[in-house]
């Protein structure tokens, strides 16, 4: 039996993304990004930005160079996605109608600063009007956390069926109280010790991983130092649960992917694991001195998907668990 059937029994499994998603916000940025993911291949994803990241004052020209991108050739991989403005900017429907004629290629669209459950479900309707006219039913939706209406409403918003990321805006989030968090906490080692910060960054991950949807941590601002990146990534999945951070230049790209990848000695243990697993058709075994049933193969599952998303080679042993599977888009660990 396959490990879809045998370990999730019918429960949805958790959604998997690539462990980067890069934002690029500069024509000759998105170029280079789109050059990089070529090169590299699917192991990240690309966000084109609509919002923050690009200039003022051009904004609907910069909606039609979104949409003539994800049509061309250089998006091999269907794995680029869209950043629009707010729900309350004069340019949100515009975005989402100019960027869903694209609908077709588009990996996701990202909404930002949402302020509740009501105001995003509105979103969505519009952004699925305008999909669906392109032939794209269901288009997924990463909505970023950063006001304290979306925090409020968070498990809400992980549990609607076509959100499928959750993001931590941290400077937003930070600048929202006014002073009362210090400019320190958007940064380490303050954003990993606040305490109204890190009950965010947790809240959003819980409820991700309650609903089995992607939680993503936010960017890390200092660009020179790729260190920093990958000690922040280290950090956001170590002790936060978080399986997917962004990216803002791309020196960050490598070293975010290499830190969200399981290590070489993890996948050589779950491989073993579940190549005896499946051998005694999911049963109970001991390997090593403990036991292992179903309840752990799940975790070594994940496992082994998150380092086929990744880019690495699996041990022939467990090559007969993934046919029919594919890393070229994102899956749910089945």
């Amino acid at each position: 039996m396959h490990p879809s059937e045998v370990l999730f029994q019918g429960n949805r499994q958790p959604l998997l993304l690539p462990a980067c998603d890069h934002y690029a916000g500069s024509e000759k940025l998105m170029r280079k990004s789109i050059a990089l993911q070529q090169e590299l291949g699917p192991l990240f994803d690309i966000t084109l930005d609509c919002e923050d990241g690009a200039s003022a004052g051009n904004e609907e020209a910069h909606a039609r160079l979104v949409v003539e991108l994800l049509n061309s050739d250089d998006n091999r991989f269907n794995r680029i996605g869209a950043r629009v403005h707010d729900i309350a900017s004069p340019y949100f429907a515009q975005d989402v109608e100019i960027i869903c004629a694209a609908a077709k290629r588009l990996a996701y669209i990202v909404i930002p600063k949402v302020n509740g459950i009501d105001e995003l479900a509105r979103a969505i309707k519009l952004i699925n009007t305008h999909a669906g006219k392109a032939g794209r039913k269901d288009l997924p939706v990463h909505v970023l956390i950063e006001t304290h209406g979306a925090l409020h409403d968070v498990y809400a918003i992980a549990a609607l069926p076509q959100v499928q990321c959750l993001s931590f805006g941290i400077m937003d989030f930070v600048s929202s109280h006014y002073g009362a968090i210090p400019g320190a906490a958007m940064r380490t080692p303050g954003q990993f010790t606040h305490p109204l910060v890190v009950r965010a960054k947790l809240d959003i991950a819980a409820a991700c991983h309650a609903h089995g949807k992607v939680p993503s941590h936010n960017v890390t601002t200092e660009i020179k130092d790729t260190a920093v990146a990958a000690n922040d990534a280290q950090r956001a999945a170590a002790e936060f649960g978080y399986t997917r951070m962004w990216s803002i230049h791309p020196n960050q790209i490598k070293p975010i992917i290499k830190t969200f990848t399981p290590r070489l000695s993890e996948v050589s243990e779950a491989a073993a694991i579940l190549h005896e697993a499946a051998a005694v058709q999911w049963g109970p075994i001991s390997q090593n001195g403990r036991l292992h049933d179903r309840a752990s193969y799940r975790y070594y599952w994940t496992v082994l998907q998150r380092a086929k998303l990744a880019g690495l080679s699996l041990p022939e042993s467990v090559a007969p668990l993934f046919n029919g599977l594919s890393t070229d888009q994102p899956q749910e660990a089945n």
